[in-house]
């Protein structure tokens, strides 16, 4: 996993999230498959695996800062198997403890690629995500 050096500002938490710790990381660090993230609150030991199924709140923005899909936004947290959702999700959320913070940076292969999602996110779009893993189940 490569370090990007650059840092990079902290996202404008939505209503409703916890903090960020103090110490937590101002650049990215990108994986092979080149996901980038950044761990904003450690969280526990424990780490979800790909079959587990999480708890999380989310906030969901394209490069342009436009939101397209917020649990905040909704009030509640959903759960789901982490096989089931966009690769960059898989992947990104067996990075992150449970009770943690994780900002995750998804290139449209590991997204909704050249297809998009419906009207919300355009084809190859990058995908910016804030999330908060509350469970792991």
């Amino acid at each position: 996993m490569a370090e990007d050096a650059k840092e990079v500002a902290f996202p404008k938490l939505p209503d409703g999230a916890g903090k960020i710790d103090d110490k937590a990381e101002k650049t990215f660090t990108t994986t092979e498959s080149g996901l980038k993230y950044r761990i904003l609150r450690a969280g526990s030991e424990a780490k979800p695996t790909a079959r587990q199924t999480v708890e999380v709140h989310y906030h969901g923005w394209l490069d342009n800062k436009n939101v397209f899909d917020s649990s905040y936004k909704r009030g509640e947290s959903i759960s789901f198997p982490l096989n089931r959702v966009i690769a960059g999700w898989t992947e990104g959320m067996q990075l992150v403890g449970k009770g943690g913070m994780i900002e995750l940076e998804i290139p449209p292969k590991l997204g909704y690629g050249a297809q998009g999602a419906g009207g919300a996110v355009p084809p190859n779009a990058t995908l910016h995500f804030l999330v908060e893993l509350i469970s792991i189940k």
